[in-house]
Formats: C-alpha cells, sequence, structure tokens
C-alpha cells in the first residue's frame, strides 16, 4: 500500500530538523506544515514575503489576506515577521533557508528537476524554484512516483524544461524515499512505503537504483 499524500507529507516533515528554516513548494509540500513533528522547532519562509508561518487555517479562522507563496490561506504565529519579496529572495539566493520541500514533474537519477512548464501548455511563471534550488542548503522533493498515465517521474534524464541541474538531495513519493547520489549517479532506495516491495519500485522507476 502506498503513502496517501498526507502520509508522504508526513514523511518529509520528519526530513527537518530542529531550528530549520525552510521553503515549501505547492502542492503535498504545502501539507508538510501540519505534520512537523512534536518538539521540533521549524520556521517557514514564504516568497512572497512572510517569515513564520502557522499550519493551515480553520473555515473561522481564514483571513482572505494572508496566504502563502501559491495562494493559499494559512495562519500566523506570534513570531511571523512580513517583508517585500526583494527581501525574500535575498534571504533564498543569499544561502539562509536550510531547505525547500518541492513538487516535481520530472526528477532525474543526478538530482535534477523539472518542475515549471510542460510545452504547449500555458503557465504563470516559474515562480522561486529557480532560485530555490539554487540558494538553498538542501532540497527534498515530494511527489507521485508515477504520472496519471502511469509513467516513471524518476527519470535517467529529465525531458521536460528544467528548474535546476544536479540539486536535488532526496526524493519522497508515494512508494520510496531515494536518496540522490552524485558520485555513483543513481538513487539509493533508503526506504519503501509499506506493503511496497523492492521490485514494484523497481518497476515503477526507469532512473537507476541503488540498493
Amino acid at each position: 500500500m502506498s503513502w496517501t499524500r498526507e502520509q508522504t507529507a508526513a514523511r518529509a516533515a520528519r526530513e527537518l530538523k530542529d531550528g530549520y528554516y525552510v521553503n515549501l513548494g505547492i502542492g503535498i509540500p504545502t501539507l508538510v506544515a501540519n505534520y512537523i513533528p512534536a518538539g521540533v522547532r521549524v520556521t517557514l519562509q514564504s516568497e512572497n514575503g512572510m517569515l513564520g508561518m502557522g499550519p493551515f487555517p480553520f473555515d473561522d479562522e481564514i483571513d482572505p489576506d494572508l496566504v502563502n507563496a501559491g495562494k493559499q490561506t494559512i495562519t500566523q504565529l506570534p513570531t511571523s515577521s512580513f517583508f517585500d519579496s526583494a527581501q525574500s529572495f535575498a534571504m533564498i539566493r543569499g544561502g539562509h533557508i536550510d531547505a525547500a520541500v518541492l513538487g516535481a514533474m520530472e526528477v532525474s537519477e543526478t538530482g535534477d528537476i523539472a518542475n515549471w512548464a510542460i510545452p504547449g501548455k500555458m503557465v504563470k511563471g516559474i515562480g522561486g524554484a529557480m532560485d530555490l534550488v539554487a540558494g538553498v542548503k538542501r532540497v527534498i522533493v515530494v511527489m507521485d512516483h508515477t504520472n496519471k498515465a502511469g509513467e516513471s517521474k524518476v527519470l535517467p534524464k529529465c525531458t521536460l524544461p528544467l528548474t535546476g541541474v544536479a540539486c536535488v538531495d532526496l526524493i519522497i513519493t508515494n512508494l520510496c524515499v531515494l536518496a540522490v547520489s552524485r558520485e555513483q549517479r543513481g538513487l539509493r532506495v533508503l526506504e519503501c512505503a509499506p506493503n511496497v516491495t523492492l521490485d514494484e519500485v523497481r518497476a515503477k522507476t526507469e532512473a537507476r537504483l541503488l540498493v
């Protein structure tokens, strides 16, 4: 049985260390905010100018003026601070963010990531993804292992326009956890979801696996 979106997010949250400053991408990564382990102090940063985001609000807590970079309503904390996008990106580009948890359309066995465009389809733009993969200390990708057609999203080489090259450190999918080994040019299987076998992971992964 593969992990659900919530379980995948919870598994990603276990990678966050006490004291980390973390940026969460759109999609499954936004759910990570709700699963940060007890006793772990993490400060969430958003490209649109907020440091110190709380979990998603309940219906009676929604403030339509308080949103993250993905335009989702969020909550603030007593320690939250607000600033312009220029300062936000200065934090990212200056290496002050410890980790980014991002979604992806494709990831390669060498840690390349494609997560912003599909040729021929209308897109709003790359957003802050290119800055994040270049500026943060650790990049964690959280995504489904296959696309809607059942094709692997974990590839020898990305086919879609790249967001960054050799920048991903860890890949967490609904099937498994993979660490990028640039020295051996492959992905090391660290963990499989409950009742997911290594053979199933192999069958649904086109990239080179190191076991």
